[in-house]
């Protein structure tokens, strides 16, 4: 069967998840997080990802929002960085990530070929809502599914069994897309076709299933798509 959905990630997939510690960086005041904005970006987003595994397991559900203050929290302690001020702008910023240069264009050349498109998130619909808003990029998309939908994170099978249940198509109709090798390689597991999206150049996970594709950005997808 062909593609006839394509399925993203949303956070480091389609949006930028350190341009809120980097553009507040750039801001008057916020000398001490200008030091050190990559490592606390790098440290916020591995514990926001950590706290919805571990919440996943343990049945302890909190909505994205909370996961990522908390990942925040964690991470400003880390590096000694203090005050409601910074943790306020830092998680505004982040309710407002701009999108990779590329996605935009990406997202109307597969719209205008035909193909189904939609949001397949950990994030909460509020903030997810946001995010498109500040991307400029609702109107390419036919939806956007979060997992508070079903009530537990990725790489659970009830999230990506939103797909089929919303768009009635078929495993094996489905790109599934994100920035998270594990998240694809588990996608891949559920019998969907995969694209890895290694914007750093990471090695691929060990784990019972890997990535159909790997590419560096989101540039030539629509390009892969047809030679599915």
């Amino acid at each position: 069967m062909t593609i006839t959905t394509c399925i993203f990630d949303a956070y480091g997939t389609l949006f930028d998840v350190s341009a809120a510690a980097r553009e507040a960086a750039e801001e008057p005041g916020n000398e001490a997080l200008a030091a050190c904005w990559q490592a606390l970006a790098a440290d916020w987003r591995l514990k926001q990802l950590e706290y919805t595994w571990l919440r996943a397991v343990a049945d302890a559900h909190d909505d994205f929002w909370q996961v990522t203050r908390d990942g925040l929290d964690w991470a400003m302690e880390k590096h000694g960085l203090e005050g409601d001020r910074l943790r306020t702008r830092l998680m505004q910023l982040y309710a407002e990530l701009s999108a990779y240069p590329e996605v935009p264009e990406m997202l109307k050349t597969l719209k205008n070929a035909g193909f189904k498109l939609a949001i397949l998130s950990n994030g909460e619909p509020k903030m997810l809502q946001s995010a498109m808003e500040s991307a400029g990029i609702v109107d390419l998309l036919d939806d956007c599914l979060s997992v508070e939908n079903v009530g537990v994170y990725k790489p659970h099978a009830r999230v990506y069994d939103m797909v089929g249940d919303r768009f009635g198509c078929a495993n094996d109709e489905v790109l599934f897309v994100s920035s998270n090798g594990w998240d694809a390689a588990c996608a891949t597991g559920y019998g969907f076709h995969t694209a890895w999206v290694n914007r750093m150049g990471l090695p691929v996970d060990r784990m019972p299933w890997t990535p159909r594709h790997i590419l560096s950005d989101l540039t030539t997808l629509p390009e892969l798509v047809k030679t599915l």
